[in-house]
């Protein structure tokens, strides 16, 4: 089989070329479930990020996290800021700092709209997964809102209630 990029087809097998409805295999590097729980999320962009090499490798190899990440809009630049990339192994002096702020790829009305909803109605913005499609490294952001105590309670409350029926009604299918 040729060497390329590998795709995905809606049976689930895996191809290198193939019919045209293929999609774009998705591989995950971190995700930011605590930014779920913490927020709501109202509206998501997916943004790609410009790294460097040794950033791009470290990524590879699953070295990031999310946790305490945030994003920043500055002079109609976002900026990806406080997000842990770890050094790569075998970097030299070349080697990234694990904390710099990182320049996202979003279209300028994309940016000003963020900009716009983080000025007027009091959200913010933060980073989901960091993932890499096509060979890309992309960051899927949320404009969100903070949630109180008692919101996290109640979404606690009502997983816990579904994840019971649903036991509830396999025991029953059981019988």
């Amino acid at each position: 089989m040729a060497k390329g990029n590998l795709y995905q087809v809606p049976d689930g097998t895996k191809r290198s070329s193939g019919p045209s409805e293929r999609v774009p295999v998705k591989q995950l590097v971190a995700s930011n479930k605590k930014a779920r729980h913490d927020f709501v999320v109202e509206d998501v962009y997916e943004a790609g990020l410009v790294l460097s090499g040794t950033e791009v490798k470290a990524l590879r190899a699953g070295r990031a996290s999310l946790i305490d990440g945030y994003i920043a809009v500055d002079r109609g630049e976002a900026w990806l800021e406080n997000v842990h990339i770890s050094e790569y192994a075998q970097g030299t002096w070349t080697n990234h700092a694990p904390r710099r702020k990182r320049k996202l790829l979003l279209h300028k009305n994309e940016i000003l709209r963020l900009q716009n909803d983080v000025q007027a109605k009091g959200h913010t913005i933060v980073p989901l997964s960091l993932y890499f499609l096509d060979g890309r490294a992309k960051v899927e952001i949320a404009l969100a809102r903070g949630k109180k105590e008692y919101d996290k309670r109640q979404t606690l409350r009502e997983r816990q209630d579904t994840l019971e029926a649903q036991r509830a009604m396999r025991a029953r299918e059981m019988t």
